[in-house]
């Protein structure tokens, strides 16, 4: 799969379940980490663990590796790194928190209706 799929694929995984203010900031040039980070919330810790695991099933489906997921039990920040596209799917307190938006201020937006379309 191309770097544009994987990232359709995460965007339309969290969509489908629902998630809140989905964001996807290119990374590209900026952070060595990835070059994407995919960031959303959900309402509750089911839907944060629902989201994280919709990404986690697809990805494995679509046979991408997840390298790891972090804070799934807890359910505030769950992490999900696909390699050059990372999740971040947050409970809505924790996304206002730690604001990554704001701390990635620096990276271009991409058009979620865009990387939603087939």
């Amino acid at each position: 799969m191309t770097e544009q799929e994987v990232l359709q694929l995460v965007v339309r995984a969290a969509d489908d379940k629902k998630a809140e203010n989905i964001v996807v900031l290119n990374m590209k040039g900026i952070s060595p980490v990835a070059d994407y980070f995919v960031i959303c919330h959900g309402n509750s810790d089911k839907q944060v663990q629902a989201i994280a695991h919709e990404i986690q099933d697809q990805a494995e489906e679509h046979g991408l590796p997840v390298r790891r997921i972090e804070g799934f039990q807890e359910a505030k920040w769950v992490l999900v790194d696909l390699g050059d596209i990372v999740a971040h799917v947050f409970a809505k307190d924790e996304r206002d928190y730690y604001n990554l938006e704001r701390l990635w201020g620096d990276a271009p937006t991409e058009d979620v209706a865009a990387v939603l379309q087939p």
